[in-house]
């Protein structure tokens, strides 16, 4: 059964009624995109260590070696800003800054104690997520900016030596940024049981999302037609 789209659902959110309940997160258009910007990211992770320091160097092996390094790192850089750019434009207003994002972020030692209680109900996205997406919409930018200043193959006659140094030492403080906020995406998304199987399959559980998207859930039950779990279900699904 498929709800209107909220201002914390996004298109094709859904609950199905069961034992348990599950309860639709992404379509698959959206997994799709999602897994070609993972994959862009983890190719430019590699590719650009390579190129970093000497000592990394052996990592080219895994393109051909350096020459298909320097050609293939700008061209996957392409694919991961319009790859981006497609769940940006998907995403943003599930992402918009809300009061009890700030109450969630204050209280992010409970977050970790796992005191889940004493957390306000979020919507799609907590305040984790919405800073790790807003954070990696920004360095992305930097990130294909700055590297556009030193793709010398088409850009080297608009820019100046001075220009590509200093574009050069911002895209790798960019990149080592974006690496790390990656890996504690990553790391979130393993630590959280369950969040994995959304990307995967699309689906959570109503448990998994009365825990910790309780408004989310609300609001897709309150759109969902009269045979839609409630409330009652939901907790005892989560049990």
């Amino acid at each position: 059964m498929s709800t209107d789209t909220g201002y914390d659902v996004g298109k094709g959110d859904s609950v199905h009624p069961g034992k348990p309940v599950t309860v639709d997160r992404y379509t698959g258009g959206a997994r799709i995109n999602h897994w070609i910007t993972a994959t862009s990211l983890v190719l430019l992770a590699l590719s650009g260590l390579s190129l970093f320091h000497p000592r990394l160097f052996f990592l080219s092996a895994l393109f051909g070696g350096g020459q298909w390094v320097r050609t293939i790192h700008p061209w996957i850089g392409v694919v991961l800003f319009f790859s981006f750019l497609g769940l940006f434009l998907r995403f943003w207003k599930l992402n918009l800054w809300k009061r009890e994002d700030g109450t969630w972020l204050a209280r992010v030692r409970d977050v970790l104690a796992a005191h889940d209680e004493r957390l306000p109900e979020v919507g799609k996205y907590n305040a984790g997520q919405k800073l790790v997406f807003w954070s990696m919409s920004i360095l992305i930018i930097v990130l294909i900016g700055s590297g556009i200043v030193i793709w010398n193959q088409y850009f080297a006659a608009y820019t100046t030596i001075e220009q590509q140094r200093w574009a050069l030492l911002v895209h790798s403080i960019a990149a080592i940024v974006a690496i790390s906020v990656w890996i504690t995406h990553v790391y979130a998304a393993i630590w959280v049981k369950g969040t994995i199987r959304g990307m995967v399959r699309g689906s959570v559980t109503g448990g998994w999302a009365w825990r910790y998207h309780r408004k989310w859930l609300r609001e897709l039950v309150s759109k969902s037609p009269a045979d839609a779990p409630t409330d009652d279900k939901k907790r005892t699904a989560a049990e």
